[in-house]
């Protein structure tokens, strides 16, 4: 019997996401997934399940309390698009920036393409100026920098 495809995003987000599963990345995530997205390090790989491990700890380094909602998901064939809400506090260094205590809540869409029970590709989008608002690290847009400014 074929496994669901949302089964499988689900267990990426709920398992890996939220209780800090990695050791069943190599079970959702095949060894030539690609991640793409605003916010990788270049400098390394974003290639394989360890790859997609890294992103992971990266961010579970910055927010140990991340959490990830999914909010809709939508399957078709081998794609699973899903809408999630991610929160967390800055309790660590994210991007080196260091900790600023401040929760953050933002939203971001991923579309997965499954092949054969395993995750592929991984495209993603997400808010990242607003986590920054959110931090206090960047100006909220639209709002002038200086009392000053007209």
């Amino acid at each position: 019997m074929p496994v669901d495809n949302k089964v499988i995003v689900r267990q990426l987000y709920e398992e890996v996401w939220n209780k800090r599963k990695v050791e069943l990345m190599h079970l959702l995530i095949s060894p030539s997934h690609a991640l793409h997205g605003p916010s990788l390090d270049l400098s390394r790989s974003s290639m394989g399940p360890e790859a997609y491990k890294h992103q992971v700890e990266v961010f579970t380094t910055g927010f140990p309390d991340l959490r990830f909602t999914i909010e809709d998901m939508i399957a078709e064939k081998e794609k699973v698009v899903t809408y999630w809400m991610m929160s967390g506090t800055h309790r660590g260094e994210f991007k080196k920036i260091p900790a600023t205590n401040k929760k953050m809540s933002v939203d971001g869409i991923t579309i997965h393409h499954i092949t054969k029970g395993k995750i592929m590709d991984s495209y993603f989008s997400w808010d990242m100026s607003g986590m920054m608002e959110q931090l206090g690290v960047a100006p909220r847009i639209g709002q002038p920098h200086s009392a000053a400014a007209r």
